[in-house]
């Protein structure tokens, strides 16, 4: 089945040149950084996931009317937001 989830992942992905991860592990590594894909209910989740990974670290959102809800629990973080494109709208904080 393929999700909102899925599909976000894969563009923000094939963007970044770089493939997927659907197993255990940040959804996204690339050279830019790693990036965990969130839906709605899954944003407080992301950054726990998050914790632990050197580097520029983000949440992505499935959808544009999630920005709002990301951007909040990344308030005062180190911790980045991209839109369902892959779009910064928050740069992270951490160094390389």
């Amino acid at each position: 089945m393929d999700t909102p989830h899925d599909r976000t992942a894969r563009r923000i992905a094939k963007k970044e040149g770089t493939e997927y991860n659907r197993g255990k592990g940040p959804d996204i590594k690339s050279r830019f950084g790693t990036t965990e894909v969130e839906t709605e209910k899954t944003v407080p989740d992301a950054m726990r996931q998050l914790r632990g990974y050197k580097g520029p670290v983000y949440i992505a959102v499935t959808g544009k009317t999630i920005l709002e809800k990301a951007l909040e629990a990344t308030e005062g973080t180190t911790v980045g937001v991209k839109d369902p494109q892959g779009r910064i709208i928050k740069r992270s904080r951490r160094k390389r």
